[in-house]
């Protein structure tokens, strides 16, 4: 049987960015520098405010972004110019991803005022919308 291309391309590999899941750091991201072993990888986020810590797969989410030449174990000062030199985290913070997590964070904090001015809005643009419907028909 001839081998076939995986369709899996997210891989734990350092340089890979990763958001993370638990934590005091949660919903941060943050790059692997080294992977320890099948359960955990030292991390380390310098520009985003993460330390340089161990920590487990089970709570980080691969990302698409990987680090290109980033050499393993490598210091905070390293990776901290890479994502700089890269421009990394305006990647992430450009992406559809970001984005939607943003936006979610938004309506979370919105007051009940807030959210009276979103429906109304909401109610302003329906209208809108059904008005030139009807005129277009």
């Amino acid at each position: 049987m001839p081998d076939q291309p995986s369709v899996f391309k997210r891989f734990v590999e350092v340089g890979r960015v990763v958001l993370l899941n638990s934590g005091p750091h949660a919903g941060s991201v943050a790059v692997i520098a080294e992977i320890i072993d099948h359960n955990r990888a030292i991390i380390d986020g310098p520009l985003t405010g993460v330390p340089r810590q161990s920590f487990p797969y089970r709570h980080l989410t691969l990302t698409p972004l990987v680090l290109t030449k980033l050499p393993r174990g490598a210091g905070t000062g390293v990776i901290r110019k890479q994502l700089e030199k890269e421009a990394t985290l305006d990647k992430w913070a450009k992406s559809s991803w970001a984005q939607k997590r943003a936006a979610v964070e938004t309506r979370r904090k919105l007051s009940d005022f807030d959210r009276f001015n979103v429906m109304v809005l909401k109610k302003s643009r329906r209208d809108a919308v059904r008005k030139s419907v009807k005129k277009s028909a």
